[in-house]
């Protein structure tokens, strides 16, 4: 029962992926903070998240971008439907929206966003490569990819004997990654075991 519950950190379903999409927006939400401090853009930034769980990283990127729009996107329509309850009012305004989809294929045009971020997700996507290649080409030139995760040791198996098809990347691991992507200017920053990394698009 203990394993089955923790599945619901890949893709929450039913009432205990409820209960776990709540869980993580108070639980990440120190680490989306730190992440967040790194991104040094202002203005009217239209912004993506990737994974975005129960909707508070949403919820503060509408902050930090007042003039801005917001984008999230998760594959499990438990987060969806969550997300929407969180920011209901930023949606009514036009501000905000959410969608069900995959990040093997990303429902959005090239150069649509200036901001991508990614908390505590990439653990579960299938193929880093594709995926970080198809994220670069929804980006403006300039534009900014986030990564932020709590884990960042391959040897740490704690979660990943726990949670099917999770992995986790070395800090090294994701920055060749990224630079085959094609992205550039790859800052990395580490705290506590925290793992952050910025990488923009020329």
């Amino acid at each position: 029962m203990f394993k089955n519950f923790f599945q619901n950190t890949r893709k929450p379903k039913g009432l205990t992926g409820k209960i776990m999409v709540q869980m993580m927006n108070k639980g990440h939400a120190l680490l989306a903070k730190w992440g967040l401090s790194h991104v040094t853009l202002r203005g009217k930034v239209k912004a993506l998240d990737i994974g975005c769980g129960g909707g508070a990283n949403l919820a503060s990127l509408l902050k930090m971008f007042p003039s801005g729009t917001v984008t999230g996107m998760d594959y499990s329509a438990v987060s969806v439907a969550q997300s929407i309850r969180l920011n209901q009012a930023a949606i009514s305004k036009g501000r905000c929206r959410v969608l069900q989809g995959n990040v093997s294929d990303l429902p959005f045009s090239e150069n649509s966003f200036d901001l991508i971020t990614a908390f505590e997700t990439i653990y579960f996507w299938p193929d880093l490569s594709s995926s970080f290649r198809q994220i670069r080409k929804v980006l403006r030139s300039g534009g900014v990819f986030l990564i932020c995760n709590e884990m960042s040791d391959p040897s740490d198996d704690k979660w990943t004997k726990i949670i099917d098809g999770m992995r986790v990347y070395s800090r090294q691991e994701l920055e060749r990654l990224l630079s085959d992507a094609g992205f550039s200017r790859i800052a990395i920053d580490e705290k506590n075991g925290w793992l952050c990394l910025v990488a923009e698009k020329k």
